[in-house]
């Protein structure tokens, strides 16, 4: 079948199409359904596939990472500096935090917003910390 000539769209066909492309696989899902249903036509599903697949990679790159995990991953030579910073973000007692900081690497916050994690990241790493974001 070497049936594959170039199709045109008109404009409403071509808005149909990018509004199903902007639909999630279940919401794509319940059009087929209702269109089977509706019209007794049982097609659909090719449109479908293609269809939840450019949806699924437009929707990949939506999900950025809002919660980080800061992780102490070496306390460096100034412990005593990294120490205090560690007891200013984390609010643990001296001997929390001086435990904290001799067992890197350690995590010290979790579920932390972008901008506070960068905040926490800068000022470990001024005391003389290496830190990881995850």
């Amino acid at each position: 079948m070497s049936d594959q000539a170039t199709v045109t769209l008109t404009k409403e066909e071509q808005a149909v199409i990018d509004a199903l492309e902007k639909l999630n696989v279940v919401q794509l899902n319940n059009v087929v359904k209702f269109m089977e249903q509706a019209y007794g036509i049982s097609a659909a599903p090719v449109a479908v596939a293609a269809a939840a697949g450019a949806g699924a990679a437009a929707a990949a790159p939506a999900e950025e990472k809002t919660a980080y995990t800061v992780e102490l991953t070496d306390s460096g030579a100034q412990k005593i500096a990294v120490i205090k910073v560690v007891r200013e973000i984390t609010g643990l007692a001296l001997g929390d935090a001086k435990a904290a900081v001799d067992g890197a690497p350690k995590v010290l916050k979790e579920n932390v917003p972008k901008e506070d994690a960068e905040k926490m990241k800068k000022k470990l790493e001024e005391a003389g910390a290496k830190v990881a974001l995850k």
